[in-house]
């Protein structure tokens, strides 16, 4: 991913970023395309790999005790409570006709 600093003077950047320190914002194109805007903050990412054998990424992935620890770590904060793709989308506020 690449990092781009923002100018000063590029007031409607700023303002997006403005709205998007709360809980982020998606981003619509004029031809349909989306995109999220959201703050880092602690964000951890992990790299699994880019190997063409899906099995052994697999492999990769369970023997990662990091990702493992943060997986089981919020399960277990979880409610319990799943949405199925159409409460999301209504949840969001997103046209299902996307």
């Amino acid at each position: 991913m690449k990092t781009i600093t923002v100018s000063p003077q590029a007031m409607p950047v700023h303002e997006l970023l403005r709205q998007a320190r709360g809980n982020g914002v998606i981003l619509e194109s004029p031809e349909g395309e989306r995109f999220i805007l959201t703050p880092i903050g602690a964000w951890v990412g992990f790299d699994v790999g880019d190997s063409d054998d899906f099995d052994r990424e697999t492999q990769n992935t369970v023997a990662n005790k990091e990702l493992m620890g943060v997986l089981a770590s919020r399960k277990a904060r979880s409610s319990g409570r799943y949405l199925s793709a159409e409460e999301a989308r209504r949840e969001l506020g997103l046209d299902s006709g996307h």
